[in-house]
């Protein structure tokens, strides 16, 4: 399916996008005017961008259907001054909630059952609720355009940062993700949430290079067992893989002795072996058992 967004509604766009480009991070953001009127609003248009200087980006787009602008944004434009407040999952239908286009003047903090908390050093309140709150100033406002569903960029430096202890890890040096349930949105109604039966490790390629998939014996490459994913983890060895003459696994020895007189079907009993390896991260031994099949 090819979509042309030229030829769709402004709408019709947004969702397209929304439902593709997902999960996004939830800025609950807290804002203020000249007068002292506090506004508390969520935006999934938000990310890190930097961390010298430390700069988070969201956006208050101006909304598609009427062209309207956002009271967070008219309120940056007077007071330059944001809380970011990180939405997880045990405050996601009271920040949903203050989504509702409450009329200006109207308090989002006790619409949707929050308690303000005062910043340290910017005017707006923190939710006292919320794990990770982020004390910024805003940088600058970039517009992306003055129709219907332009961004408005709010480039804003993290001052300070404040996080609940709860969910530090046990020495207490940085925030535990099994322990911080944030939650992220995606298309429609549809939203999700990190938790322990959703996470998983990546092992990062340091300074050091990965061989690449390109470097993969042509066995293994064109695989019709191992996924890309596999191919990945394979490949991101720093070295090419030697056999160990000290590697020693019984179910490796006996895949080749009952295959051994089938050499198809004992590379197919050796790739699958070699995909559960590498499910349980074991990497080295997925190896093993891969030469195993190249030199046999």
């Amino acid at each position: 399916m090819r979509i042309d967004l030229s030829e769709l509604t402004v709408i019709q766009r947004q969702a397209w996008l929304q439902h593709a480009i997902a999960p996004r991070p939830i800025a609950f953001a807290s804002t203020m005017d000249k007068n002292g009127n506090v506004n508390l609003s969520p935006f999934s248009f938000f990310n890190l961008f930097s961390s010298n200087p430390p700069i988070v980006i969201f956006s208050p787009s101006r909304r598609a259907r009427d062209n309207s602008t956002k009271h967070t944004l008219q309120n940056v434009l007077e007071v330059p001054e944001v809380v970011i407040n990180i939405c997880d999952y045990s405050m996601v239908q009271q920040v949903s909630l203050s989504s509702c286009e409450f009329e200006k003047g109207v308090d989002e903090f006790a619409k949707a059952g929050f308690t303000k908390e005062r910043a340290f050093f910017v005017g707006p309140p923190m939710v006292k609720e919320a794990k990770v709150k982020l004390e910024c100033k805003v940088n600058e406002v970039k517009s992306l355009g003055e129709e219907g569903g332009a961004g408005q960029l709010v480039i804003a430096e993290v001052l300070y940062m404040h996080v609940d202890e709860r969910i530090l890890n046990e020495e207490g040096t940085m925030i535990d993700q099994t322990r911080f349930h944030p939650v992220a949105r995606l298309g429609g109604d549809w939203y999700c949430k990190v938790d322990e039966s959703s996470l998983f490790k990546v092992n990062k390629p340091n300074t050091k290079l990965g061989i690449g998939v390109d470097a993969l014996p042509e066995g293994i490459r064109n695989s019709t067992i191992l996924t890309g994913n596999n191919l990945g983890q394979l490949a991101n060895v720093h070295d090419m893989p030697i056999v160990n003459p000290a590697f020693e696994d019984d179910q490796l020895k006996n895949i080749v002795q009952y295959f051994s007189i089938n050499p198809l079907e004992m590379e197919k009993e050796l790739h699958h072996y070699a995909q559960k390896l590498l499910g349980e991260e074991k990497v080295e031994a997925a190896w093993q058992v891969l030469l195993a099949g190249e030199n046999t």
